[in-house]
């Protein structure tokens, strides 16, 4: 494992797989070039200097012997992969640096990294250490590493020392850097010098520790993405049920403008036809000849006020049943956001993230895709598995996101098992595989418990749980992932 993230960068044997990219990085592309059927000569540091040179022989295009060097700098942000001739020459890195510090360009001649610091390793004894260092008040530690390559002011406030053992103690690390070992210490680890009986136990040590963290990292990064994303849907679509909502409230009045139509038709004798009236008053015979007072425009004459009126209510009637077709179709898609978002929130791993991101990729809910790098066939192989559990028994097994729930109930569940689910709330489909068993009521009851456990109710009380044969849930054509109906059902209240 070659790193040179800032923030994770390390070299370390390394035990956690990852998954190829799609397509290869061009400096991917330049090593397969230059070392495939290489042999690893030598690797190489420089006193305790964060550099390391991995030598490689090969043979060029003439069949020559050659020599091809790939450096390592574990700096921070200043880390790279430089890959060299023999002679230092730069054939290419994976980050170039064009700054006036440092030139890391292809044709120029790599050097290692300026540093004005002493070498520990060259020290040889408490006297100069000490000359080295000075006598100011400064922090013992800060003293060190200001001073010294490759020791950090952690290792020196983890040793907590006089400055004589100090020396004694970085001597007997520096001199037994093959034999250290790690001791469990106050819920972390201190360093030991032994011979372990785990080989390489402080590589592992590293390779478990960073696979975690940069695990963790890259799980909030992109939930932290997506839960934007879809926030920003949510919000979206919730702007348009309250315009389609808005202009629903406009056509209840729709009926008003067609009886303000029929009455200033009927009552045309008895008015100026040629209008310059704010008002009339009539008697409405919809309503037991009661009075009317209907408002004009006096810029109009009176029939042209009807026309008005009869064109208005035209338009609200046909507004009503395209915006009544429009609110189903937003309330669908709100909920289906709804459903996404929980299932985001309830993600535990990038496995089940790399699934919500596969499935609102294929919905086209967001007019384009969200990663345009992920593989149907690659995903296929890495998806994330339902959640299994036995009791008693019994194998019941639980969706963690729509792509799941479609699995579990179309895919998975027979027809005679018994499919679980929290009655008009945001949560997982749950199957409890009958196979043939008589099944008591406990099971059911834990059943019903899981799926409240796994859906946006799991923290209310009194939440109904509906449940039937999975031979009566029905999947509606074109219907969204994850969106069932069903009949013959019970329900039960957890």
């Amino acid at each position: 494992m070659l790193n040179v993230q800032p923030e994770f960068a390390r070299i370390h044997c390394t035990t956690h797989s990852k998954p190829n990219p799609l397509k290869a990085p061009n400096f991917c592309m330049l090593l397969r070039k230059h070392l495939i059927g290489a042999r690893l000569s030598s690797i190489v540091t420089y006193d305790l200097e964060r550099v390391m040179e991995f030598q490689f022989e090969t043979y060029d295009e003439l069949a020559d012997r050659v020599i091809k060097k790939l450096i390592v700098q574990v700096m921070a942000s200043g880390s790279n992969i430089i890959l060299t001739k023999q002679n230092n020459t730069i054939i290419d890195s994976i980050k170039r640096v064009d700054t006036s510090e440092v030139q890391l360009l292809p044709s120029l001649v790599y050097h290692l990294p300026d540093n004005q610091k002493q070498s520990f390793l060259h020290i040889d004894s408490y006297r100069e250490f000490q000359n080295i260092i000075g006598n100011t008040d400064e922090p013992i530690d800060k003293l060190i590493s200001d001073n010294f390559i490759g020791l950090s002011r952690a290792l020196i406030q983890s040793l907590n020392q006089s400055s004589i053992e100090l020396y004694n103690k970085l001597k007997e690390i520096t001199n037994n850097l093959s034999n250290i070992s790690l001791i469990p210490y106050n819920n972390d680890y201190t360093i030991s010098i032994c011979n372990s009986k785990e080989p390489m136990q402080v590589n592992f040590y590293l390779d478990d520790y960073y696979y975690i963290k940069e695990t963790n990292h890259l799980f909030k990064q992109k939930r932290s993405t997506l839960l934007a994303q879809i926030s920003s849907q949510l919000k979206k679509y919730s702007k348009r049920l309250e315009n389609i909502n808005s202009k629903l409230d406009e056509c209840k009045n729709m009926d008003t403008y067609r009886i303000y139509g029929e009455l200033i038709t009927s009552n045309l004798y008895k008015f100026n036809s040629k209008g310059n009236m704010d008002s009339i008053v009539v008697e409405n015979y919809y309503d037991n000849q009661n009075e009317l007072t209907i408002p004009l425009d006096k810029k109009y004459s009176l029939s042209k006020n009807a026309e008005r009126y009869f064109k208005k209510y035209n338009k609200l009637k046909n507004t009503l049943k395209i915006v009544g077709l429009q609110k189903k179709e937003t309330e669908i898609e709100l909920e289906y956001i709804q459903s996404v978002l929980f299932s985001i929130e309830s993600a535990t791993d990038i496995a089940e993230l790399t699934d919500i991101e596969t499935e609102l990729n294929e919905s086209n809910i967001f007019g384009s895709k969200l990663n345009k790098h992920i593989n149907k066939k690659k995903t296929s192989d890495t998806q994330s598995k339902p959640l299994e559990f036995n009791i008693d028994g019994f194998t019941i097994l639980v969706g963690k996101n729509n792509k799941q729930n479609d699995m579990l109930t179309l895919r998975i569940a027979s027809r005679n098992d018994l499919w679980f689910h929290t009655q008009n709330i945001q949560g997982c489909h749950v199957i409890l595989k009958i196979e043939n068993k008589s099944i008591p009521d406990n099971i059911i009851l834990e059943c019903a418990k899981l799926a409240k456990q796994y859906s946006k109710a799991k923290d209310s009380k009194n939440v109904a749980v509906d449940y039937c044969l999975v031979k009566n849930i029905k999947k509606p054509s074109g219907s969204k992932p994850g969106m069932v109906i069903y009949t013959n059902y019970k329900t039960i209240i957890i």
